[in-house]
């Protein structure tokens, strides 16, 4: 592997056909040109130059090489200056992860604002489970993630920071012609003979369990399905329950109903997550992302689904 270095003096003996004219440029001395040159010359695995009673010139060898070279200084060059301007809030890309119900208005409507306010960066998206997306931060995969401490408690994962953006309620979602449906707060014991909706129970302490271990039952029966809309079509269906937060309101079908709980207790907190160093872009996106969060929540209750 050649050093970078080494090709920038490859270039540079190249431009001023002398070693000592590199070694003036580079702030070299003459000893230390004269050491890197045969040394590269080996790596290269033969001669880069012919030397000349009056300087030197690339042999065909060294042509090729100072090519490759002067692609690979370029690269890096605009590399350092992608980076300066990203560093400084300008340009670049932001990688933003969330998960699935706070892709339904919050963040998308926290991007739309940011697209308009900083139109020289791009966002990408990227939805997932709070911890894996943790993860992802940690490895630097992500710049911002927006994560929850819903069903069985908020992940963390090393260097990485978190701070609470909202809290969010827990409503339970049930098909329009239920029983419960418009009788106000509902008592989570009456539903204790309903089939429940929940991606994750029993492999570790969730909001739902705790909750239902609070009102003196355990579910009926646990049917486990992992994304909003079977959920939703299994609600819909008649075939159970579902506990969904408030910032998924506008995704629920008009034949179901959301109604509130009286488990003061069932409410998740939704969690700005960012690296130790975040990009000035991620920061700007934070700020808009508390700028809308309430406001958003507060709208969301309003939804098509609410009783």
């Amino acid at each position: 592997m050649f050093e970078i270095d080494a090709l920038r003096l490859l270039v540079t003996v190249a431009d001023t056909g002398s070693f000592t004219g590199a070694a003036v440029r580079l702030n070299y001395t003459q000893s230390a040109v004269s050491r890197r040159i045969p040394s590269l010359e080996q790596q290269a695995g033969g001669p880069l130059f012919d030397r000349l009673p009056r300087g030197v010139r690339l042999n065909p060898a060294g042509r090729a090489l100072r090519r490759h070279a002067v692609d690979v200084l370029n690269r890096l060059s605009w590399a350092e200056q992608e980076l300066t301007v990203i560093h400084a809030g300008h340009g670049g890309t932001l990688r933003v992860g969330a998960f699935a119900t706070a892709n339904i208005s919050l963040v998308p409507a926290a991007l739309r604002e940011f697209g308009r306010a900083r139109p020289d960066v791009s966002a990408v998206a990227v939805e997932g489970r709070s911890a894996a997306l943790m993860e992802r931060l940690a490895e630097g995969e992500l710049d911002l993630a927006v994560v929850s401490d819903y069903p069985s408690g908020l992940p963390s994962a090393d260097g990485i920071t978190t701070a609470a953006l909202l809290e969010d309620e827990l409503f339970v979602a049930l098909h329009r012609e239920h029983p419960l449906a418009g009788t106000g707060s509902i008592d989570l014991r009456d539903l204790r003979d309903e089939a429940w909706l929940q991606d994750a129970y029993g492999d570790r302490p969730t909001m739902l369990a705790d909750a239902c271990a609070r009102a003196g039952f355990s579910p009926r029966k646990i049917i486990r399905i992992a994304e909003w809309t079977g959920k939703f079509g299994y609600v819909a269906a008649g075939l159970g329950v579902a506990l969904v937060p408030s910032l998924a309101a506008w995704a629920v079908p008009a034949a179901l109903a959301l109604c509130r709980l009286d488990d003061p207790a069932l409410r998740r907190t939704i969690h700005l997550a960012l690296p130790a160093a975040p990009l000035p872009a991620a920061l700007k996106l934070r700020d808009l992302l508390r700028e809308h969060a309430e406001d958003r929540l507060g709208t969301l209750h309003t939804g098509p689904g609410w009783l």
